[in-house]
């Protein structure tokens, strides 16, 4: 009887620390296209959907771009893989925004908003719900020596 009670026991609490890791994400079939589109398209022109006015230096266009480009095949490798978590993509938007570390002061405000939005745009991509605050940190609550490597 008492080895009964152990094992169900036991059985019960590695159900328990299961269900607390992290959930994984189905990568979307239409993902890699959808990242390819991205990358492809010309970032930082004008869309006054989002009421952005397109960059205002345009010294900062490729830089910015490259960077964001490389967020994608982060995101990219990152769907590819097998049994991708909500983790996995947290990492890669910590390490996607500490490529902007070097610069940030020199991006104006209007432009670290688009920079947030791209990286939405690659999370509606593979379904992720939330940065866990990231994207919100880096646009009003930047502290460089967070995001030094």
């Amino acid at each position: 009887m008492k080895k009964e009670i152990r094992n169900i026991f036991l059985v019960f609490v590695t159900l328990i620390f299961s269900s607390c890791g992290q959930s994984q994400i189905k990568t979307p079939t239409d993902a890699m296209s959808k990242f390819e589109k991205f990358k492809n398209k010309e970032k930082f022109i004008e869309d006054m959907t989002i009421f952005y006015p397109g960059i205002g230096d345009e010294k900062l266009k490729p830089i910015l771009t490259d960077k964001i480009n490389l967020a994608t095949d982060d995101f990219k490798q990152i769907a590819e893989s097998k049994n991708v978590t909500d983790e996995d993509y947290q990492n890669a938007i910590k390490k996607g925004l500490q490529r902007f570390s070097e610069i940030y002061l020199e991006i104006d405000t209007e432009n670290r908003e688009r920079i947030c939005h791209y990286f939405e745009e690659l999370m509606d991509i593979v379904g992720l719900e939330s940065s866990n605050g990231q994207l919100n940190d880096f646009m009003y609550n930047f502290d460089i020596t967070k995001y030094k490597e």
